[in-house]
């Protein structure tokens, strides 16, 4: 499959593999009743505050895999508090926050946008953009995730960027070893996971 350029098409099925994706992995979609939650938050904002960082793998089936990112993680945070959360914070009223005891996550993913603020994270400073890649499992085992991060890090190092950035679930340890792999390390592990961090 090869890598191309966003093209505004494509956001239905970005939202689609964040959501086949979305449990670590694995798909998330009997986890939500509303299936566009985490996309959303992981998706949407990145391709329209910067469509220049988001490239998909796509085939005659659809999108089967993305790339989103930031060059400037404390600058796209304060775009989407201007932007990008208002309209959702009211469309999902934060009294929708509370776990209804089904198993269900929606809940979790609207706390999550109302929580939602810039950070101040001394990490940033040499480190500041970020990443969320994901693919199908059509799209798994012919290094496609490896060319989608090339991609976009040769389009970051294009902008001057220093260093990127990306956090990585305890529940994802597949995950975790190909980023070791690419030459991401280690900054700091906690009880959610890690966050890495690759120079550029």
């Amino acid at each position: 499959m090869p890598i191309r350029a966003f093209q505004p098409i494509d956001m239905p099925g970005l939202y689609d593999v964040c959501l086949r994706t979305g449990d670590s992995g694995q798909d998330a979609r009997n986890l939500y009743a509303n299936q566009h939650l985490l996309g959303h938050i992981y998706a949407g904002p990145y391709p329209t505050a910067d469509p220049g960082l988001t490239f998909v793998l796509a085939d005659s089936q659809g999108v089967a895999g993305y790339v989103v990112a930031t060059a400037d993680t404390n600058a796209f945070e304060h775009w989407c508090e201007e932007n990008w959360w208002p309209p959702l914070r009211k469309q999902y009223p934060a009294i929708l926050a509370a776990d209804p005891g089904d198993g269900s996550q929606d809940w979790l993913r609207i706390r999550a946008l109302h929580e939602a603020s810039p950070t101040h994270d001394e990490i940033l400073k040499n480190y500041p953009a970020h990443l969320h890649v994901d693919l199908l499992p059509r799209a798994q085992g012919a290094g496609a995730g490896r060319s989608l991060i090339q991609t976009l890090i040769t389009a970051l190092r294009a902008r001057g960027v220093t260093g990127l950035h990306l956090g990585v679930g305890s529940g994802n340890p597949g995950a975790r070893k190909f980023y070791l792999a690419m030459g991401f390390r280690e900054a700091r592990v906690q009880a959610w996971g890690s966050t890495m961090v690759l120079e550029l």
